[in-house]
């Protein structure tokens, strides 16, 4: 999608403007294959002596028959998709006062997260504002709102942020509610007292932006929140845990608050030495614009989210400031291998299947890249067999682990008391 940050604009309507967008741009992919690829086997033909200048006739004529059907296809999908803009604010349900359900919902997440930075910079309505979100609906952060919005509140609060193209209802189990799933915020609250707190925001946009974004929203949590000296457990499934990290830096070099209310910050199957899937997507884009018959399809797959690019190498080796110091650090990663000790060994014997299973990973993530780190201090790492990407957001085995983490929190709490 073309970049729009240079293009100043009112509010665009959202799926039949995003929609009219895509059609359009890749209408315009096609054709430029399509002229490369002609211009190529016209070439050859003009070189002919005998069949050039009947192959120049066919040319011109072949050019003005082309253009039109481009152009009509362009204009008739923005005049339908113009007009569907119209029954889209009737039919879906997308008024600003009314949040949207839980498919809509996840719709509008999945194409922040694929094209999310062109979706804020185009005004569109689809790009989404990062909120504390309860019941689908976006909390002010002013203390008579949270206090509406969390009538319960405690002095210890669980802030969850979801990953790539996610929003908070990823964190829900599924509706048939197998044995091997449970709600990690319901549990800690059962468990622990702690307030779940959930994040939705625009995973489309740069790391270090919505890093930037997260450490100025929990300075407003923090100030707001209804019970005084609070204190806070961050957890960032994937993405979300990078921005998690990339807002404590943020905070550091701010000199902010929030941070010393933070007790511990849990990243789930976070990427912090990159995603090799968004290098196999650099790469095969790299390979498609050695040609200039593909190059058009090269526009298209570079037209991902910067969110996305961002994933390509990671961060780095996560990395604490020294103000950071009376923070916990906890990092889970997943396997598809059930030995986590000897990843693989079950397929392909020990060195191949240690391979196979430290490259594959959780399907997404290494794990090596998962719970690398350079931070000194109170820091542990675990692992855990047979469990894909997504299932780290509520398999009761990586519950069982956070339970074991956050438990440590109370007895540091009883000790100090004591």
């Amino acid at each position: 999608m073309p970049n729009g940050k240079n293009r100043p604009c009112a509010p665009s309507t959202g799926y039949s403007h995003a929609a009219k967008t895509v059609v359009q741009e890749t209408t315009l992919r096609v054709k430029e294959m399509h002229d490369a690829i002609a211009g190529q086997s016209f070439g050859i033909l003009q070189r002919i002596p005998l069949i050039s200048g009947p192959a120049q006739i066919v040319r011109g004529a072949h050019d003005i028959i082309a253009a039109g059907v481009y152009a009509a296809i362009h204009h008739t999908s923005g005049g339908l998709l113009a007009a569907a803009a119209i029954v889209e604010k009737h039919g879906t349900g997308f008024v600003p006062s009314q949040p949207p359900g839980r498919l809509s919902s996840g719709l509008r997440s999945a194409l922040n997260g694929a094209f999310g930075d062109h979706l804020a910079a185009s005004h569109n309505r689809l790009a989404i504002h990062m909120a504390i979100h309860a019941h689908g609906a976006a909390i002010a952060l002013d203390a008579d709102s949270l206090r509406s919005a969390f009538p319960a509140a405690g002095k210890r609060l669980c802030v969850f942020v979801h990953g790539l193209s996610c929003d908070e209802h990823g964190w829900n189990p599924g509706d048939d509610g197998a044995a091997s799933e449970t709600d990690f915020g319901r549990q800690l609250s059962a468990d622990f007292a702690c307030t779940p707190v959930y994040l939705r925001y625009n995973s489309g946009l740069p790391i270090a932006d919505n890093g930037a974004r997260l450490a100025a929203l929990l300075e407003q949590l923090m100030a707001a929140w209804p019970q005084s000296a609070s204190e806070m457990v961050i957890i960032g499934h994937s993405m979300g845990g990078l921005i998690a990290l990339a807002a404590c830096e943020q905070a550091a070099a701010a000199a902010m608050q929030w941070p010393h209310s933070t007790r511990m910050v849990i990243c789930l199957g976070s990427p912090h030495l990159g995603s090799p899937v968004e290098r196999l997507g650099h790469l095969t884009t790299s390979a498609l614009n050695l040609s200039k018959i593909t190059a058009p399809l090269a526009r298209i797959a570079g037209a991902r989210s910067q969110g996305i690019k961002d994933l390509r190498a990671g961060p780095g080796a996560a990395r604490s400031h020294p103000t950071h110091d009376h923070i916990a650090f906890r990092f889970l990663g997943a396997s598809l291998a059930e030995n986590v000790d000897k990843p693989g060994s079950e397929f392909a014997g020990d060195f191949f299947g240690k391979l196979f299973g430290e490259c594959v990973g959780d399907g997404l993530v290494m794990l090596d890249s998962a719970t690398t780190h350079a931070i000194d201090g109170d820091v542990q790492s675990a692992r855990i067999g047979k469990l894909n990407h997504m299932g780290l957001l509520t398999d009761v085995r990586v519950y069982q682990q956070i339970s074991e983490w956050v438990a440590v929190l109370d007895h540091r709490t009883a000790s100090h008391t004591g």
